[in-house]
């Protein structure tokens, strides 16, 4: 078929046409749209109505629904109901649980008050849940936590244990029951799980538990909270942790017996009846204004015996960080309660062999912590003395060589070593250990380090007050202050931080009048240094520990004055260095070649003075 040129030019004018029609339609549309957006306007105006978000959220609330219902496959039943709650308790805890899920909504410890004088609640998060998931029907699946249980009376046993079920059944048959049991005067929650109809309701006999859990801020100062806050658990015999305070990633590959998540003074753990195959933990930080320490969710996967009628059996310890309400479930738990970690962790033992059952066993008639904590230091600086008297007798050796260590200043000037071969010749003749009022100093770290992860972990400490501190586990305050200062001093004033830092000083400017500074003028500053950065240190501590510190630092004072005015006699101790000094020296081979060392730098250093 051809075109002609009147052809061509008549297709032309119709498409021109084609598009004025479009384009002139377009702009009447456009212009009728805003005359009706505007009456529409002007309508609501004269009668609001709300926005059409609520009807969205209404369909998308509706379509969940229907997805949810047809999700629960042959469990369609247990897809629809209302919440009721169920409650067991003994003197320790009481348990509320939901039918929704067939799980624990909430745990109070009646023992425990936070600040505000309300009851330590657990596992009262809204978001907080235990599920697994489950096979409702021929390639369809649900979680446990969306279907409603319905709940058996409560059992109450001759041996005052209580328990409840919660139990589903399914169209074909097959049914779960969550049975929790508690004893009297017991934290721990025991929890099976039976599965009629296993092999239908689990893919290829594994058990995928999902746990999110909310750990709630418990105590004054939640910053502080938060870096006591630890990822636990246990793999065979041995246990592991990671610090979660600031939100972090954990994956364990082991088999572990059961894991928690544990605060400054509580924890919830999940412990298997066998092994949990593996674990996957994500931990997020919220805001301090939420009041939340971290948020947790956790994946575990666990093989289940092999049947069609099995039972999962678990339990829940949801409780304090009591070492010994910890270590008699034989699990391994006790280890939650941080006695010493990092490099510091052989402190622990100090804390379990002296330092604990000392404390226990006065705590049983001294019902005041702050003068069990008194008679403890006491013990403590009565079973160092050795080493105390030791630093004392090598001080005073020094303050009987200070004359002549003078005199070596003056004659050398400004030549350090020169000065420091004398110094040490003197020091070897006399038959004086210049490190002798160190060592026992810094044998005595241990136990500082000891106590801090003590009173840290002690929950007994918790609430408890003395003179004029509210709480003995956490800083006292006897100011606020409108301001932050930096370096960790925060924005309070604690008075046993001062108490310890004064008496600190006290000791600081006695020993200066004891001890040669050796010729460095640093050293004149070093005993000022050290208490001015405890006081940055101490500030946020417990009060426990800064009342020890006090009181130990006050021993100490009395000590260094009754045995250096009453016990040490200086007359003795330089007649003793006297006669030292006549007795013939047998070096080693190890002095000698210092010796010969010495010997040549003083040879060097006079060559080249010479040649100046």
């Amino acid at each position: 078929m051809g075109f002609d040129r009147n052809t061509v030019i008549g297709f032309a004018l119709l498409a021109v046409l084609f598009f004025g029609y479009f384009f002139y339609t377009s702009k009447t549309q456009q212009a009728q749209l805003q005359i009706e957006k505007a009456r529409k306007d002007s309508l609501a105006k004269l009668n609001p109505v709300r926005t059409d978000t609520s009807l969205v959220k209404t369909d998308s609330l509706h379509q969940d629904t229907l997805n949810h219902i047809a999700s629960a496959g042959n469990f369609t039943t247990a897809a629809k109901g209302t919440e009721q709650l169920s409650t067991l308790e003994n003197d320790l805890i009481k348990v509320t649980f939901t039918n929704k899920g067939g799980q624990i909504k909430q745990v109070e410890l009646k023992k425990y008050k936070k600040t505000d004088k309300t009851p330590v609640v657990l596992m009262g998060n809204s978001t907080d849940r235990f599920s697994y998931a489950i096979n409702t029907a021929a390639n369809q699946s649900t979680q446990t936590a969306d279907l409603f249980f319905t709940p058996d009376a409560i059992v109450k046993n001759a041996d005052g244990s209580q328990s409840i079920n919660f139990s589903i059944l399914s169209a074909d048959s097959t049914s779960i029951t969550h049975q929790f049991s508690i004893k009297p005067n017991d934290y721990m929650i025991d929890f099976n799980v039976h599965l009629n109809g296993a092999n239908q309701l689990l893919t290829q006999g594994s058990m995928n538990i999902n746990w999110l859990y909310t750990a709630k801020q418990q105590e004054p100062d939640i910053k502080y909270e938060k870096v006591q806050a630890r990822l636990y658990y246990a793999t065979n015999d041995d246990f592991d942790y990671t610090a979660i305070g600031d939100g972090a990633n954990k994956k364990v590959e082991t088999p572990l017996k059961w894991i928690a998540i544990k605060q400054q003074f509580f924890n919830a753990t999940l412990i298997s009846g066998t092994n949990f195959n593996d674990a996957d933990v994500s931990v997020v930080a919220p805001p301090d204004s939420t009041h939340q320490i971290n948020n947790t969710t956790t994946t575990l996967h666990t093989k289940v015996p092999a049947g069609n009628n099995i039972t999962v059996p678990m339990q829940w310890y949801v409780g304090p960080n009591d070492y010994y309400i910890l270590k008699k479930y034989d699990m391994n738990l006790q280890s939650m309660v941080d006695l010493g970690s990092g490099m510091f962790a052989f402190v622990k033992y100090l804390n379990r062999g002296v330092i604990m059952p000392v404390f226990h066993f006065l705590s049983q008639f001294i019902s005041q912590f702050g003068w069990v904590i008194l008679l403890l230091t006491i013990f403590i600086r009565l079973l160092i003395s050795p080493l105390t008297y030791t630093s004392y007798l090598s001080g005073a050796k020094m303050k009987v060589l200070r004359p002549e260590l003078d005199l070596l200043k003056k004659k050398h000037g400004d030549n350090q070593q020169a000065y420091a071969m004398d110094q040490m010749k003197l020091f070897r003749e006399a038959g004086v250990n210049p490190l002798g009022g160190c060592i026992p100093s810094l044998l005595q770290v241990p136990i500082f380090f000891a106590l801090y992860s003590f009173f840290n972990s002690n929950i007994a400490l918790r609430g408890q007050g003395f003179l004029w501190a509210k709480d003995l586990s956490s800083y006292d305050v006897i100011a606020h202050l409108p301001f932050s200062i930096p370096l960790g001093y925060g924005d309070h004033v604690s008075l046993f931080t001062l108490t310890a830092i004064a008496t600190s000083l006290l000791i600081s400017i006695y020993n200066m009048g004891m001890t040669p500074t050796q010729g460095n003028p640093m050293m004149k500053y070093m005993p000022y240094i050290f208490p001015v950065i405890l006081l940055f240190v101490f500030n946020r501590l417990p009060a426990a520990l800064t009342w020890y510190y006090t009181v130990s630092n006050t021993i100490t004072l009395l000590f260094q004055f009754i045995i250096q005015k009453y016990i040490i006699n200086h007359d003795k101790i330089l007649a003793k260095m006297e006669a030292n000094r006549k007795k013939p020296k047998k070096q080693s081979k190890w002095q000698e070649r210092i010796a010969q060392m010495q010997e040549a730098q003083k040879k060097a250093q006079n060559a080249k003075n010479n040649k100046k």
